[in-house]
């Protein structure tokens, strides 16, 4: 068997930037487990494979695999799929193209808007499959301070506080007091272990932001850990900025109206990625979230199994 793929760099329009992600196409007859070895052969963040969608109108079914588990949504792979899926069908004659897909992952359908561009970094955009909610449990602050190599006090800023919100995929978010706590984290596996809780049946990912960031234009900075995800530092999580809405609006008390948010990741890791949140508030509540981002090839190749 020959499968083709194909490795992008997601959230960035420069090569070696961003989340590289690895599309494998044709992967109707994989197993599980042989996604599973692929992934942790690519070793990357993530890797999507390509299946044919079960309802006919729509562009692909998504398999999404870290290099431990599955995953039934994340935010890079279907902002990387998306585009090398439109790039595949549709650059060759339509170079500079708008389309909209929708994408059957395991979290549900997910609606997909893609800008093609014949002259670098095509862009995508994808509703939020599912509004941000959030799971209260009980914290052990100072054991989660020690596991970041951060002071007690540098947790939490204005009204932002550690709290565990999803939006298909959970994630414990650790705001911390500025810049420099952000990019002094040394995060010790060992002690997050003895200190995160389980959510889910599952040790929580943990999700560092504070409000700025190097780029003028970020207006959060963040990093992602996830010794459960076999991630030891994540370049861009997607589906971490999903859950961030919710505490974005609950913290920030957001007002009914468009609220465009850039947040930027990977910069300690030397692979600045920015991901475009937009949060449409009606009436109090969050009515919709859009994730984006741009993604460019860099490999392609084929696996011969």
């Amino acid at each position: 068997m020959v499968l083709r793929y194909m490795i992008y760099d997601v959230f960035t329009d420069t090569r070696l930037a961003g989340n590289p992600l690895a599309v494998v196409f044709g992967a109707d007859a994989l197993s599980d487990e042989l996604m599973q070895a692929l992934a942790g052969e690519m070793n990357l963040s993530e890797t999507v494979f390509v299946q044919t969608a079960q309802n006919p109108a729509h562009a692909a079914r998504l398999r999404i695999f870290t290099p431990a588990r599955e995953l039934p949504f994340a935010g890079h792979p279907t902002v990387g799929a998306a585009i090398a899926i439109s790039e595949v069908n549709h650059a060759e004659k339509h170079p500079d193209f708008d389309i909209v897909c929708v994408l059957e992952e395991n979290v549900g359908p997910v609606r997909c808007a893609v800008k093609l561009s014949d002259t670098g970094a095509s862009f995508a955009e994808f509703d939020l499959p599912r509004n941000p909610t959030r799971t209260d449990l009980n914290l052990d602050r100072q054991g989660l301070a020690d596991a970041l190599g951060v002071k007690l006090s540098d947790l939490g800023f204005e009204n932002h506080v550690p709290a565990i919100w999803s939006a298909g995929v959970p994630f414990l978010m650790l705001p911390l007091h500025n810049l420099a706590a952000v990019e002094g984290v040394e995060f010790d596996v060992t002690l997050w272990e003895k200190a995160a809780p389980l959510v889910e049946g599952r040790l929580a990912s943990a999700y560092v932001y504070c409000r700025g960031g190097v780029h003028h234009a970020a207006k959060f900075h963040a990093r992602m850990f996830s010794p459960d995800m076999g991630i030891a530092e994540d370049p861009a999580t997607g589906g971490a900025a999903a859950a961030l809405a919710g505490a974005i609006h609950q913290f920030d008390a957001l007002p009914d109206g468009l609220h465009p948010i850039l947040i930027e990741q990977g910069v300690e890791m030397g692979r600045p990625s920015f991901i475009h949140l937009h949060i449409d508030v009606k009436d109090g509540a969050i009515s919709r979230a859009r994730i984006g981002g741009q993604a460019i090839r860099i490999a392609s190749g084929e696996f011969h199994l």
